[in-house]
């Protein structure tokens, strides 16, 4: 039996959710479970802005709560800033482009000068252009790397970083006082030809291209004719990837024919995200058929990178995020040692459900390390800190282990496009040397020791999966003396605020011998997320305590 407040929301969509006619068709065709599904809650607004999935509802995406998010921000920027702007792009998803010019007409309405960029875009390029453009705030309409039913609206602060805690939450409060059907909506083209939506230039693109090529920490000449196979996986990085990667001189470029062009149905790759095998499969196979040296590959907003290399006997090696981390921060340091430029007191930025191979390394080189909360966001809010103390040219490095990298200040967030062009120049140098990237990281093991980072998701949809992910967590929290037979010497509890970090519902488990698991909300998806990192003298051993650990926690989520 339906609760009569969702009843009468339904109801009142019914009869009002008419600017687009597919929510209508949807909200007819609607059963009790469907019903109560999209409107028992508010799509949640945070730090990463909204996300959810596509359709009629309150617990939706659609352009009726784009229409007042992009409402609340503006009002939250008409009191921040005498004349506000904003710049806005968009990824290759469903409805990405409507829900961009949506927003876009909103804001023109309350008086906001919008800036969009012409085509698809990266990520990256939005950071990049808030600050280029010196915008009040960005917007990016995309879910990254969820599958094609997601959608998202990303928010970042004058800055080009997302937004922090606070913002958020100031907000959301102006949010939560606006009606879904009390918000007016504009005629983008309208807007356009009267100039108050402008396209974002070609010079802006230009200039963060060039910003990419900037990292580069070698300075000797390398062989950079290398055989690359790229798949875009139908999202937005084709052309600023090609046009990086071809300037800065590795011109021998494969892409993947599959999901070379934008496609929000991701027909090739149900999960468009390099983390995942399947996502990559159709780029191995290329690598294959042209017996490419290297494999790279961007989720659709092009954050995100994943690497493969060649074996010895023929066959390809999927790098995990964590090892593409290691391998960068290295060669960074190594490089930036050897030529003189390391910065008196240099800062590395990770996560910390990120390898702690990480703090080994920046010891090792005399770098600070500085553990933050999971997400992207905090590395970038620790740019801003370094700049705000002068101290900017400090910052050399920032990885997350979801295949997000950022070895330059350009943009404060994860940037695929920089990313893969550092993947590039590594993988170059260290060939002139006559050294694979798989020795190199063997290397590190036997340095630092085998440790074996992977990641357990474990999916709960719907009203009833959101409580039973509260009550698992519940129990966690209670405490566990051990883990695949190795016993937690200490828990790191985040929700109560650890280290100066703000209270966030995630544990930290260390246990015997280096080695940990976290455990924690997803905070953009319907998800338990576990992070186990396993030490052990071989890689072998590490694997056999991994797979006890992943079993255990699979009768937990039980």
């Amino acid at each position: 039996m339906l609760k009569e407040n969702i009843k009468n929301e339904y109801s009142r969509w019914s009869k009002s959710a008419i600017a687009d006619q597919d929510l209508s068709v949807e909200l007819n065709g609607m059963n009790e479970d469907q019903i109560e599904d999209a409107f028992y809650r508010d799509l949640e607004f945070g730090t990463g802005g909204l996300r959810g999935t596509i359709g009629a509802g309150t617990n939706r995406m659609n352009v009726y709560t784009v229409a007042r998010a992009s409402q609340g921000l503006s009002n939250y920027l008409n009191k921040k800033y005498t004349n506000p702007s904003v710049a806005i792009g968009y990824d290759s998803r469903i409805k990405s482009d409507l829900f961009a010019k949506v927003a876009s007409t909103v804001f023109v309405l309350n008086g906001i000068q919008v800036n969009i960029w012409p085509q698809l875009s990266p990520v990256p390029t939005v950071s990049f252009a808030t600050r280029y453009l010196h915008t009040s705030a960005g917007i990016m309409i995309t879910a990254s790397h969820n599958p094609a039913k997601y959608n998202g609206y990303k928010v970042y602060g004058d800055d080009g970083c997302q937004i922090t805690t606070e913002t958020a939450a100031e907000i959301l409060k102006e949010i939560e006082a606006i009606d879904y059907f009390d918000v007016k909506m504009g005629d983008f083209n309208a807007d356009l030809e009267a100039g108050k939506i402008k396209y974002i230039s070609d010079e802006v693109l230009t200039a963060f291209i060039e910003e990419v090529k900037k990292q580069s920490v070698v300075t000797e000449d390398i062989n950079r004719d290398m055989a690359i196979v790229y798949t875009p996986l139908n999202g937005t990085g084709r052309v600023p990837m090609t046009r990086a990667l071809k300037e800065a001189g590795f011109t021998n470029i494969t892409l993947v024919k599959e999901q070379e062009m934008p496609d929000g149905n991701f027909p090739t790759c149900p999960f468009p995200n390099p983390e995942y095998r399947e996502a990559m499969q159709l780029g191995l196979d290329t690598c294959k058929k042209v017996g490419a040296d290297i494999l790279l590959a961007t989720d659709p907003d092009a954050d995100r990178c994943g690497v493969g290399v060649k074996t010895k006997d023929g066959d390809y090696r999927l790098l995990t995020g964590n090892e593409i981390g290691l391998l960068l921060f290295d060669f960074i340091c190594s490089q930036r040692i050897k030529h003189g430029t390391m910065p008196e007191h240099p800062v590395m930025v990770k996560t910390i459900v990120t390898s702690d191979m990480g703090n080994q390394i920046a010891d090792h080189y005399g770098v600070k390390t500085i553990d933050v909360l999971t997400g992207f966001k905090f590395i970038g809010e620790q740019i801003g800190l370094l700049e705000k103390a002068g101290r900017l040219d400090d910052y050399i490095f920032g990885f997350e282990e979801s295949y997000g990298t950022l070895s330059s200040t350009y943009v404060r967030d994860k940037d695929a496009i920089g990313g893969a062009f550092m993947v590039c120049e590594m993988f170059a140098y260290y060939k002139t040397q006559g050294i694979s990237l798989l020795e190199k990281l063997e290397d590190l093991y036997k340095q630092y020791g085998y440790r074996l980072n992977t990641l357990h998701s474990y999916v709960f949809e719907g009203s009833s999966g959101f409580e039973k992910m509260q009550e698992i967590m519940k129990h966690f929290h209670q405490g566990i003396d051990e883990f695949g037979g190795r016993k937690v010497v200490k828990t790191l509890d985040y929700s109560q605020g650890l280290d100066g970090l703000p209270k966030s519902d995630v544990l930290k488990y260390l246990l015997e011998g280096e080695s940990s698991v976290v455990v924690r909300p997803s905070g953009t998806e319907p998800k338990l997320k576990a992070y186990v990192s396993i030490v052990s003298d071989t890689m072998e051993e590490s694997e056999a305590t991994e797979k006890k650990v992943a079993d255990q926690l699979a009768e937990y989520m039980k």
